[in-house]
């Protein structure tokens, strides 16, 4: 497993593992690729549907040319503040930074004269921006705002309220810890349900559309594949990083297996969770494995997701009513978790029919999807055959 990037540069190039590229952790990058997969995918299905006359365009406008306004100088100075003094004190203290950087990052611990370098470089670097622009008599510019020319904008507000919503649902099934360290526990870096996150990311979403006035369902359409595709991508951070989301302890390997040994049980290696017993011979940071191989499911998982992203892509301009194919997103996804934790490690709940909080996510997915198809096909029949079904 590669716990952070010292471990990946060690298998790539040899280089010594727990050295000052550990502070970028595997499964954030991964997780910075899944973005950046659902950003792209996302924005060419928001310029397709924009094609086709399904959205309707913001105009605004802005006064170009005036020179760096107090507020200008003082949103510049504090970001530069915030950095510079974070930045400054991770490099006098390195190893607490190496050993926690999330922890570093959300606490209060920062350089007082790093901040006061940083804002006095952002503050001025915004003042020489302002200056290059300045025009001798300011002018009123007016554009058109696209719903594509918001991806960035809508990756950020589904990342920001996803981790949010991904660290509240890890902390429902795990209270206890949360009692013992409340704000310890939600600024940590580990503890995320995958579910939390997709749920609180589309509230986010949701409500970022509406005061823009952009039609949901249409941007539902657009994200369907890119999001299965951007779960592919995070599962293999799971896979890579060894974060604990592995399966249960595997059974007899079967003699009609053909793939590789690994693909059916595995003991993760070097497991960033530190889980397992001690490998032999090994001084770094990371040297636990598993004691029995289990299951590999971010591997399953991520060739399903793959699958699904595949068949949603081909099936995409076949659809005509609007929101059917979000829905039929909604139902595989489902579907896949459902079936994957039966072999998954989770806490399960005696009182509802021993189900995990994935599995009754995952039926509430899937029974929604379902009445959701059902109604939006019955409306469209109900509907004029040139009407576009919104």
């Amino acid at each position: 497993m590669y716990p952070d990037l010292s471990y990946i540069l060690h298998a790539l190039i040899g280089t010594e593992p727990d050295n000052a590229f550990s502070v970028v952790k595997t499964f954030g990058l991964f997780l910075a690729l899944s973005f950046l997969v659902a950003a792209y995918f996302l924005y060419k299905e928001l310029k397709r549907k924009e094609a086709q006359g399904l959205f309707e365009y913001t105009h605004t406008s802005r006064i170009v040319g005036t020179p760096a306004s107090v507020l200008d100088l003082l949103t510049s100075g504090i970001f530069g503040f915030i950095l510079g003094a974070k930045l400054l004190y991770a490099y006098f203290n390195f190893p607490e930074f190496q050993a926690d950087a999330v922890s570093v990052l959300f606490s209060l611990k920062g350089s007082l004269i790093g901040g006061i370098i940083g804002a006095a470089i952002f503050a001025g670097i915004k003042y020489w921006e302002k200056q290059r622009e300045k025009l001798p008599k300011p002018v009123e510019k007016k554009f058109v705002v696209k719903p594509s020319d918001r991806v960035g904008d809508i990756v950020i507000v589904a990342a920001i309220s996803g981790i949010i919503g991904a660290k509240i649902f890890a902390i429902i099934e795990e209270m206890d810890d949360f009692w013992q360290d409340p704000i310890g526990t939600f600024f940590s870096g580990s503890g995320l349900a995958i579910y939390g996150g997709l749920i609180g990311g589309f509230i986010g979403v949701f409500l970022y559309l509406k005061r823009y006035n952009i039609k949901p369902i249409h941007v539902m359409d657009a994200t369907a594949p890119s999001l299965i595709l951007a779960y592919g991508v995070g599962r293999m951070g799971c896979q890579f990083s060894g974060d604990g989301d592995w399966g249960i302890v595997a059974k007899p390997q079967p003699d009609s297996w053909f793939l590789p040994d690994w693909l059916w049980s595995f003991k993760y290696p070097h497991n960033v969770n530190k889980d397992g017993v001690p490998i032999e011979g090994c001084t770094w940071e990371y040297c636990m494995e598993l004691v029995n191989g289990v299951y590999p499911t971010p591997i399953y998982e991520t060739f399903v997701a793959t699958l699904i992203f595949l068949f949603l892509w081909a099936i995409r301009k076949r659809i005509k009513v609007a929101g059917v194919l979000f829905f039929i997103y909604l139902i595989f996804n489902g579907i896949e978790r459902y079936f994957i934790e039966k072999i998954r490690v989770n806490s399960r709940y005696e009182e509802y029919f021993n189900l995990t909080q994935a599995e009754i996510i995952a039926i509430l997915f899937v029974s929604t999807g379902i009445i959701a198809i059902a109604y939006l096909w019955s409306r469209a029949k109900k509907q004029s055959p040139k009407t576009d079904y919104t």
